[in-house]
């Protein structure tokens, strides 16, 4: 509803004259807008078995904290209302619903997981509420046809799975005969879109090379088993394709065992201090991984530009947290994302203009993205990331290795 003002004009000549200038500056707005404010909604694990993620919300509300504190966007502030769903797909349904129906927020921003996600996507696209920028690279998050208020954000699993696929093949190449490849992975679609871009990056003709592909849930107080199994099927390259707590056990058991297998794991779980440092730096040495963010522990961004606004932030925004933490370098990005987006609808908020605004991205360069890597989308492509780079860990950071690789190269 327009917020303006609608007087008589007296004159044809001057309706002619100023009826485009008044049309021109009419704001729009949908639930969850005003002159003042913009209601961002979210739901995060901050406690139950996945709380490591908790990292990304505390981050989010601290990035809306520095803009809010610089202006807001455009003159608004950013309510960011967040929730903690403890990664169960019910609780996130109450929440999301609250968010929607009771908190009137404008959309659901960076909302964690793929079963959380997935429990809301037809609810939120019935509703035609924007469910923008997920904290999940599932491939179902861009779909535009099927689910126009769906945006994914990082890139997708399949992709990535096929990209170390390929990086598989290329060490192997000269010994084919001897590969034998175990896969971990959580059972969800997570772990069903890594697991076949894993398969999908080895071709049909490759896939005799797997001889164990094991799953685990979230609530297993361990993988030790599904470890030693995966071990026992003689797998010399590993796919660790775990979260957080569940990667960091596998890191510790395959060292526990002596096992020596060539290691990649997946881009969710690569943060430092998360993961690797509780796993053991000598334990996750040479583990490779994708990369599409800056890494906080690698010295040569250190004179970076957005690399120093990145660390000012933290020391003011977030002082007690860990730098080393990925999450912190991918809640800023993402949300940098956001803003941008926010910044170019102008005062036509509504919710239409804002996922066309998000599907309207070009070469755009935010802070923390590798040299390289840009986000681009379009009405046809809700995939805003799809480059990475192939990164080895050296006993203390994440070192890059290779060229960027793009979606169209798997």
């Amino acid at each position: 509803m327009s917020r303006l003002s609608r007087r008589t004009l007296v004159g044809s000549a001057a309706a002619l004259a100023f009826s485009p200038a008044i049309v021109g500056a009419q704001k729009k707005y949908d639930p969850g807008v005003t002159d003042k404010e913009i209601k961002l909604g979210h739901t995060n694990p901050y406690s139950g078995p996945l709380s490591a993620y908790g990292t990304i919300g505390k981050a989010i509300t601290a990035y809306w904290q520095m803009v809010n504190d610089a202006g807001g966007v455009n003159g608004r502030k950013i309510n960011f209302i967040t929730y903690d769903d403890g990664f169960v797909p019910s609780k996130t349904v109450e929440m999301v619903r609250k968010l929607v129906e009771d908190d009137q927020v404008y959309a659901i921003y960076q909302l964690l997981g793929t079963p959380t996600n997935t429990v809301v996507q037809k609810y939120l696209n019935q509703k035609k509420v924007p469910q923008l920028f997920v904290a999940t690279g599932a491939s179902k998050w861009g779909m535009p046809k099927e689910f126009p208020w769906t945006m994914g954000w990082q890139p997708d699993y399949h992709t990535e799975g096929a990209i170390y696929a390929k990086h598989v093949l290329a060490t192997w190449k000269d010994r084919m005969s001897e590969l034998k490849i175990g896969m971990l992975y959580q059972n969800d679609d997570s772990g069903k879109d890594y697991t076949g871009g894993f398969l999908a990056g080895l071709g049909k003709e490759n896939e005799k090379y797997v001889t164990a592909k094991v799953s685990y849930e979230v609530t297993d107080p361990t993988v030790d088993s599904q470890i030693i199994q995966i071990k026992n099927s003689g797998a010399n390259v590993f796919f660790n394709d775990a979260a957080p707590k569940a990667a960091a056990q596998a890191i510790r058991k395959v060292a526990d065992l002596g096992w020596k297998p060539a290691h990649y794991l997946a881009n969710v779980s690569a943060s430092v201090a998360a993961v690797l440092k509780p796993a053991g730096f000598d334990n996750s040495k040479d583990i490779i991984t994708a990369a599409y963010l800056k890494d906080a522990t690698d010295p040569q961004w250190a004179n970076d530009a957005d690399f120093k606004e990145w660390q000012a932030w933290m020391k003011k925004y977030l002082p007690d947290a860990n730098p080393a933490d990925s999450g912190n370098t991918y809640a800023y990005a993402v949300s940098a994302t956001m803003r941008d987006v926010l910044t170019r609808c102008g005062d036509e908020l509504t919710r239409a203009n804002l996922m066309k605004q998000a599907a309207s991205m070009k070469n755009l360069e935010v802070p923390l993205l590798l040299p390289g890597i840009k986000i681009n989308t379009s009405p046809t492509d809700f995939y805003p990331i799809q480059s990475i780079r192939l990164a080895r860990f050296d006993g203390e950071k994440w070192a890059l290795f290779g060229d960027v690789l793009s979606n169209e190269s798997t």
